[in-house]
């Protein structure tokens, strides 16, 4: 059982045909548009809809989620967007790849590595609108969603994370790179925005051209919690599609032993 089928296509040729996919599900009931939302950034800020809000979200802020791509855009996306508020998820650990070498990068984490490269290139007053919020309770990640004006999400050819299919559920706008594992989720002009994964030139553009572009935000988003629905929805589609795949086992006749007929699982 594979979550998608870019995960199914990473195995040897023949075991492929003996994988089903089946993604584990989005509760798009749950995660889904809130035009009332708002979020709270320390203690005294309060940002609602009305707000300009660019999200990137990581387990882990490192390379292989494209930590480094989205820095080196930020000091032309906040020098295009003044009232823009950066929001920033993820801890300074790495989920997939490795810790950097503090004789070739000068530092021990790639969250302060990338901040320092582009640091010099940002004001003060700029960086004040840059917010590293760590990894948020789950109660507090939705709303962040669903607070989004724009919502950017890279990776090298890899695992698809789960938060860019909440963030579609969400109606996000969403800038993500154009990468192999995309292409299921994230259909360029349709439910998204696809840019080269290191041009971080095209990354800021994009997002500001979107970030001026309301009614565009709108159509991508909608389509994008569409698509989500349609494919990813948790009691609609998926965890049907589950119980199907554990029943077929259960009634095989290429199981080992004696194989009894059993009520189907509720």
């Amino acid at each position: 059982l594979s979550p998608t089928h870019w995960q199914a296509s990473t195995f040897p040729m023949p075991f492929r045909s003996k994988i089903t996919v089946v993604h584990d599900g989005i509760d798009t009931q749950a995660v889904a548009p809130n035009p009332a939302v708002s979020l709270t950034l320390n203690d005294n800020l309060v940002l609602t809809k009305q707000d300009e809000v660019i999200t990137f979200v990581n387990r882990n802020l490192e390379p292989y989620r494209g930590y480094h791509v989205f820095m080196r855009a930020l000091p032309e996306i906040l020098k295009c967007r003044p009232g823009a508020r950066i929001l920033i998820v993820g801890a300074d650990d790495v989920s997939y790849g490795a810790r950097p070498r503090p004789e070739e990068h000068g530092g021990t984490k790639w969250k302060d590595i990338f901040a320092a490269e582009v640091r010099p290139q940002i004001s003060e007053a700029d960086w004040g609108r840059v917010y590293f919020l760590g990894n948020l309770p789950y109660q507090h990640f939705i709303p962040l969603l669903q607070l989004s004006t724009v919502h950017v999400y890279l990776t090298y050819p890899f695992v698809l994370s789960w938060s860019l299919l909440e963030a579609m559920s969400a109606g996000c706008a969403i800038v993500a790179s154009d990468t192999q594992p995309l292409h299921e989720a994230v259909r360029h002009n349709e439910t998204g925005k696809l840019v080269n994964f290191f041009n971080h030139e095209a990354l800021a553009q994009q997002v500001c051209n979107l970030l001026d572009q309301p009614e565009e935000r709108q159509r991508l988003g909608a389509s994008a919690r569409a698509f989500a629905q349609q494919h990813y929805d948790l009691h609609g589609v998926c965890l049907p599609q589950q119980l199907a795949w554990v029943n077929a086992l259960r009634s095989s006749d290429s199981v080992v032993g004696e194989v009894k007929p059993k009520a189907p699982l509720a």
